[in-house]
């Protein structure tokens, strides 16, 4: 990896991080609010991402995740970013 890449993998690193402390949910909420989805689509999303990242079958994880839409993998993203925040509050 070259210099540079580094340097902007080691800023956008300290950008997620920053957002992490902050615990200000303005930018994720852009990336979310937009979304063309149900409730219940987040809520069955969900359950469907946490039942099956408790199997020991990665195969069938990694079948599921790969099929998702982009907005999918969005709300996966910030719901992850969002369990780290609540996971690690001080």
């Amino acid at each position: 990896m070259s210099e540079s890449a580094q340097e902007n993998t080691q800023e956008i690193d300290q950008r997620v991080m920053e957002t992490l402390r902050s615990r200000d949910h303005s930018v994720l909420a852009q990336q979310i609010d937009p979304l063309s989805c149900t409730h219940n689509d987040i809520v069955e999303l969900l359950a469907q991402y946490l039942a099956l990242s408790d199997q020991d079958d990665d195969d069938l994880f990694d079948a599921w995740f790969d099929g998702l839409s982009k907005a999918q993998h969005t709300v996966l993203k910030v719901f992850e970013v969002y369990r780290g925040q609540f996971e690690h509050q001080e």
